[in-house]
């Protein structure tokens, strides 16, 4: 059935002493990082040519980073100059890597050698630190890292592998959802799924923490603590966004065994004058995980064009246009009165069980609704609250 990967996520609770010695090795990789970049610059320029593998594992020798650490950093530099090099060789400018600063610089890497996990972590060289396995973990630990977020949580991310297993196959019915902004989704049996616009509850207080911290002066104290609260409250609105959306999931997939999702371009939305709310609802991170949570539960998932689906009357197929204060879908032709999204998700299933899904559904599917750009045209506009 093939491998596969997935990473697990634990809080972990260094001493005083041992959180220096962390944040001593991050500034180790920060200063072998930058060393390694700016000698492979100057290699560039003066020879036309980057350092070597063997080359920059002499470097790395004299560095006082543990080895496996180093190693990781040195193959990680390896790959993005590789990936330059064939840029440049198919005609791509591409710029250098970036050096790096300590707040870029926040996670060390341990590949299978220099840990050990039992009751406590034991990492070499900080010795055992208290960790809460709040879950248990699946298949052969490959890879350690050692985060720091901007909170000043500290992290232990392990990556496991295992054999894939055929799933038992999950009975029950189908669906059509209708990502929005008004509602996050409607769903084609009629159910709303509210949006709780996590960044809008936040936003008057991580505004204010904000503009603090724009007026403290740089390199002291007071920033620092004006930096914190900051990161405080993001890390609020990210676990907050993070939980609704594994809940929601899981919610679903728990409910019915075949979900029928439009193909949206997503990343070009969200670019537009209301990518705040696009991104606020985060369609694109619940889309992966709805993707490996019904591949786990037995589930099918299947992306459809997202053309016309609001237009489209899902009872005749009449296209009805709207514009954006209707909430109503009024079908002209049959006399059919529903929500507009709820029309809209029944039109997403009709197509997705009539076969017009995958990959032959995705090809036309690059263009994006019309449904969801006007809903989020008209959340902007304070048409829609």
């Amino acid at each position: 059935m093939g491998i596969q990967t997935r990473a697990f996520k634990f809080r972990i609770y260094p001493t005083k002493q041992q959180e220096k010695h962390l944040l001593y090795h991050i500034h180790l990789s920060k200063e072998l990082w930058n060393s390694l970049l700016a000698k492979n610059k100057e290699k560039y320029w003066e020879e036309d040519r980057f350092l070597s593998k063997s080359e920059m594992q002499l470097m790395i020798k004299k560095s006082d980073l543990y080895s496996q650490t180093a190693q990781v950093l040195s193959h990680r530099l390896h790959n993005a100059i590789r990936k330059k090099t064939d840029a440049k060789k198919q005609g791509i400018t591409c710029g250098f890597p970036r050096f790096k600063s300590f707040d870029r610089m926040k996670s060390l890497n341990y590949p299978q050698f220099g840990f050990f996990l039992g009751q406590k972590l034991k990492v070499t060289p900080f010795g055992e630190i208290c960790i809460v396995k709040h879950r248990q973990m699946e298949g052969r630990i490959k890879t350690l890292t050692l985060k720091r977020e901007s909170s000043g949580k500290w992290f232990a991310i392990f990556c496991a592998e295992k054999e894939k297993q055929a799933p038992e196959q999950h009975t029950g019915p189908a669906v059509g959802l209708d990502l929005g902004l008004t509602n996050f989704a409607a769903l084609s049996d009629g159910t709303m799924v509210k949006n709780p616009h996590h960044f809008g509850k936040w936003a008057k207080k991580l505004g204010v923490a904000q503009r603090r911290l724009s007026a403290k002066k740089k390199g002291g104290k007071n920033r620092l603590r004006a930096k914190l609260k900051v990161a405080k409250l993001s890390e609020k609105v990210a676990n907050s966004r993070l939980d609704f959306l594994q809940k929601t999931a899981k919610k679903l997939l728990s409910s019915y065994s075949f979900i029928a999702l439009e193909k949206l371009r997503i990343q070009d939305m969200a670019q537009q004058k209301y990518g705040k709310w696009i991104n606020d609802a985060s369609w694109g991170m619940f889309t992966n995980i709805l993707g490996y949570k019904a591949e786990e539960a037995g589930c099918q998932l299947v992306f459809v064009d997202p053309k016309n689906t609001t237009k489209e009357c899902s009872a005749c197929g009449t296209l009805v246009e709207k514009t954006l204060q209707q909430r109503q879908h009024v079908c002209p032709n049959c006399g059919l009165k529903i929500d507009r999204d709820t029309n809209a998700s029944i039109n997403i299933l009709n197509r997705a069980t009539a076969g017009i899904a995958g990959s032959n559904a995705c090809g036309d599917g690059e263009k994006r609704t019309p449904s969801l750009k006007q809903e989020a045209q008209a959340f902007g506009q304070g048409v829609i609250h």
